[in-house]
């Protein structure tokens, strides 16, 4: 039975993993490669043991934004649901918030960004 994806959520670090995507959504979600410009990764510690147990790791990238078109962070569009976005937004610790952003291909999408 097809999901009715009507979000679309841009991802450069764990939700492009099967089991985070298995336990946040309890689907495998299909991607498409897409960048970021204006932004670039920075790492982070995450102190949340059930995301760190769930991914793996204990630091996480995060992107902030730089304003300079000549950054670029890669990564993947992913399509979701609104029940999914809230699910995201669940995983994601206080060290992101949800901002609209304008993909390199033109799409707008959901990126977390540094808080």
């Amino acid at each position: 039975m097809p999901v009715d994806a009507d979000q679309l959520l841009f991802s450069y670090g764990t939700l492009q993993h099967p089991e985070v995507q298995l336990d946040t959504y309890g689907r495998l979600l299909q991607a498409e490669a897409d960048s970021l410009p204006g932004y670039t990764v920075d790492y982070t510690e995450i102190e949340d043991r059930r995301v760190v147990d769930l991914s793996g790791l204990a630091v996480h990238p995060v992107v902030r934004s730089t304003g300079n078109p000549l950054d670029r962070v890669v990564g993947v569009v992913l399509r979701i649901t609104e029940d999914e976005l809230d699910a995201t937004d669940e995983y994601e610790v206080a060290l992101y918030r949800r901002v609209s952003v304008r993909l390199a291909s033109g799409r707008a999408a959901w990126a977390y960004v540094s808080a």
